[in-house]
């Protein structure tokens, strides 16, 4: 993947600026898309409208050479790291071989990510070298906007997040309903069956397809009226169970995200009602994407559906615990919360862009509901990228 920088270009041009500079591991989803390389510890990129380079240990040399997307692969001991190392010690010795680094590809003064490490930046500057923040989400913006190919990389990890989620589907429709010692809870097999249960056949799915994830959400009851709580314990009948999954491939590191709300048995009326509702402002949602529209307009869309409801949004009452309590979704690619925004600050929406929707209402007395599909955006609307059905009753 070849990613269009002509925006970053531009950018550099303005602020007088000769490069873009990235010090990090390959965990960092703006070296990773910059560099095209993955390594466990920092390592360094520079960018610019003439060339990509990075500058990596030893150890990574080769496959650097081999796996990354830069034009200029250096390593430490090309300038006598080692000996540096010996006699200033480790961060004074990588700061004078950055320093001399850069200006060996002409560079005095750069752009680096707002969160670039404040020690590396010192160091650089007392060497002369401008290091300034890009504080206008620059990269961000442009990793928003995804190509074809990242496009079935993000489809790819949601077919994944789909088995995960019909083998969740699948315990739950095989677990029964009755009563022992830990009361009434939902049983598989004969044990109590608990989020952690869900949890690790999810984790399981997921590997099995060559994704991973470091947590989920599987939440019952008044767990679920709490958006992030990730859930513990028995799993219990007639009331809803949220289930979050948002995997990441190991292979290509894009992301999914997709939820799912079910209910063991029998749901009672008010959960009926906000099930309803909630299907209701996420077909509000789908019918307001295409190019454009901003983020806002669409958050708007479903927090009208739930107020004219009688429901509280936090449009209506910033104050409110209870209803609607976050915004309508945000953009998935490489982090799993990216731009742009479905919310009352996004921005206007771009073909590329790839965004959850994900409305929801939440109460302790009553549990919590929340439904989500992933969505890219085209040139003349937008397409889902989630085939899994949406069903309340297990």
């Amino acid at each position: 993947m070849e990613p269009d920088l002509s925006r970053l270009e531009d950018h550099l041009a303005s602020a007088g600026l000769d490069g873009y500079l990235v010090d990090a591991d390959g965990s960092n989803s703006t070296q990773r898309y910059l560099s095209g390389f993955d390594a466990p510890d920092p390592f360094v990129t520079l960018f610019t409208p003439e060339t990509t380079a990075i500058l990596v240990s030893s150890l990574e040399f080769g496959r650097a050479k081999k796996e990354s997307r830069a034009d200029d692969v250096s390593r430490l001991a090309d300038y006598d790291y080692r000996s540096l190392a010996a006699e200033h010690g480790t961060d004074e010795a990588r700061a004078r071989v950055v320093a001399k680094w850069l200006s060996d590809r002409d560079v005095d003064a750069a752009a680096t990510p707002d969160r670039f490490p404040l020690g590396p930046a010192d160091r650089l500057r007392e060497r002369g070298v401008a290091a300034e923040a890009e504080t206008e989400d620059v990269v961000t913006e442009i990793r928003a906007r995804k190509t074809d190919e990242e496009i079935e990389w993000i489809r790819e990890a949601q077919r994944a997040n789909e088995a995960a989620m019909r083998a969740t589907n699948d315990l739950l429709d095989a677990a029964t309903i009755g009563e022992g010692d830990d009361g009434d809870a939902l049983r598989y097999e004969g044990e109590v069956l608990t989020s952690e249960r869900v949890k690790r056949e999810i984790e399981t799915t997921l590997l099995e397809r060559g994704c991973a994830l470091d947590e989920t959400i599987v939440a019952c009851g008044a767990d679920a009226a709490d958006p992030h709580d990730r859930g513990s314990g028995p799993l219990r009948p007639h009331e809803p169970i949220i289930v979050d999954i948002f995997p990441q491939s190991k292979a290509t590191k894009y992301h999914a995200d997709m939820t799912r709300t079910f209910v063991k048995g029998e749901p009672d009326a008010e959960i009926r009602e906000w099930f309803d509702l909630t299907r209701e402002a996420m077909d509000a949602a789908f019918d307001a994407i295409e190019p454009g529209v901003t983020g806002e307009a669409i958050h708007d869309a479903v927090c009208d559906v739930y107020e004219d409801a009688g429901l509280p949004t936090l449009r209506s009452d910033p104050t409110t615990e209870t209803g609607f309590i976050h915004s309508t979704g945000h953009g998935v690619g490489l982090d799993v919360h990216e731009l742009p925004r479905v919310s009352p600050d996004g921005g206007e929406l771009e073909p590329g862009h790839v965004i959850t929707v994900e409305p929801g209402l939440y109460d302790p007395e009553v549990g919590g509901m929340r439904l989500e599909d992933l969505v890219v955006v085209t040139e003349e609307g937008h397409e889902n990228l989630t085939e899994h059905p949406i069903e309340l009753r297990v």
